[in-house]
């Protein structure tokens, strides 16, 4: 098995070069937003030097324009496991996507039906449905949240399906706290009860291999900022629901779902994001995929990959939170867990407030976010929205001795 080397990845971020007090920057904000390798770069830069225009021109740029867009939809068809390319479309953001599909949910609601949310989910996959069920005078079903180790329930699950709910909406991972979610036991059950499930997989997706067939879902949403792309919102849903629900559309536009001009420099850019995470798989995919590989197989080996070395870095780093004290983990805790989680962890340190222990990492070079992260209704099931929690996101790229000079300075600070 090839062993996971992030030297030579990281050598393709510009971004990691970047230094403060003498020191590499440690950039552990990854589930805000990641860093992007150069070759995104240059596929924006190059879009704009080479191939600016709209769609379906009749010269050389709109016609580069049109095969750029078809080349990424194939290639996102393949991250995702989609059946086909014309199952994925594009939008400015993944928050966006889902008010637009939850308007057009909405209209097949009815006064009386109901809709599921749960509480550990990121407000994008709340917000949209809360008023889509308002506007249908529906009702709305929350699923709590342990809050010992922040999973989801089941067993409440099954008693809020029992009343037969049209829409199931839920996580593939939350971006607050990083617990991965039984998303295809979640489906099975809700479409025992013949209920849609729609799937935030923001979070999850720069962590894993996503195989919506294999899932069984209906609807699948993520951003390609957060798997080491441009700003581009990205939605998978199956062909015959996205055809046959009403769509919010002008009506000369040709496809149902994506609004007016995209954004084009973005959608390339996204392309190349992926031929970044298909050359992971040629470099650390175990079995190492075949030269001529599909481009499928070589990004599930590449995720793979990513998988097990974040799991490591995952189990370093809450081995070593829990030594520190008056320094409290939110979530899923046990190092020996850590195949249940991204690894992202929501820490709280007695004497601090989430927002002046950010300031503080910051100023020692080790950039993290702090507050609620739009996790709104967890932050205060957990009790803590008073400023919420200093969130550790790690990504592949990120190291072993990031990990240590992070506990360093908890550790000091917890002093």
């Amino acid at each position: 098995m090839p062993t996971f080397d992030p030297t030579p990845l990281r050598a393709e971020f510009p971004a990691l070069s970047r230094t403060q007090g003498g020191r590499h920057v440690a950039f552990l904000d990854g589930p805000g937003g990641t860093q992007v390798p150069r070759r995104v770069i240059d596929a924006v830069v190059g879009y704009y030097r080479e191939s600016n225009a709209n769609i379906h021109g009749s010269f050389a740029a709109s016609r580069r324009t049109d095969e750029i867009l078809a080349e990424a939809r194939g290639a996102l068809a393949d991250l995702l496991g989609a059946r086909a390319p014309g199952e994925i479309k594009f939008g400015q953001n993944m928050t966006s996507l889902t008010f637009q599909l939850s308007r057009s949910i909405g209209r097949t609601l009815a006064a009386g039906d109901e809709v599921v949310v749960s509480r550990l989910d990121h407000e994008a996959n709340r917000g949209p449905w809360l008023t889509a069920a308002a506007d249908a005078g529906a009702i709305v079903r929350e699923l709590p949240v342990r809050l010992g180790d922040c999973t989801l329930d089941l067993d409440v699950l099954d008693s809020l399906l029992d009343r037969g709910p049209r829409l199931v909406a839920v996580g593939y991972a939350s971006n607050a706290v990083g617990t991965v979610n039984p998303v295809a036991e979640v489906a099975r059950r809700a479409h025992r009860v013949g209920a849609l499930v729609f799937v935030d997989a923001v979070h999850y997706a720069p962590h894993g291999p996503i195989d919506v067939g294999a899932l069984d879902v209906d609807f699948v949403a993520c951003s390609a900022y957060k798997f080491f792309g441009p700003h581009v919102g990205v939605l998978w849903g199956r062909t015959e629901l996205l055809d046959s629900l009403p769509a919010y559309k002008v009506r000369p536009a040709e496809d149902r779902w994506e609004t007016g001009t995209q954004c084009h420099e973005g959608i390339a850019g996204t392309l190349a994001a992926i031929e970044y995470l298909a050359s992971v798989g040629d470099r650390f995919g175990n079995p190492a995929p075949s030269p001529r590989a599909a481009r499928r197989d070589r990004l599930v080996a590449g995720m793979r990959a990513v998988e097990a070395y974040e799991q490591a870095l995952s189990t370093r780093l809450l081995a070593g939170l829990a030594t520190i004290p008056g320094l409290t983990v939110y979530g899923i805790a046990d190092p020996a867990r850590a195949p249940e989680r991204t690894p992202t962890v929501a820490v709280r340190l007695a004497g601090w407030s989430p927002a002046a222990l950010a300031v503080e990492l910051g100023r020692r070079g080790i950039y993290c976010w702090d507050g609620d992260f739009y996790a709104t209704a967890l932050m205060e099931d957990l009790g803590v929205a008073d400023g919420g929690v200093v969130r550790l996101g790690l990504v592949h790229y990120n190291t072993a001795d990031e990990v240590d000079r992070v506990l360093a300075e908890l550790a000091e600070l917890a002093g």
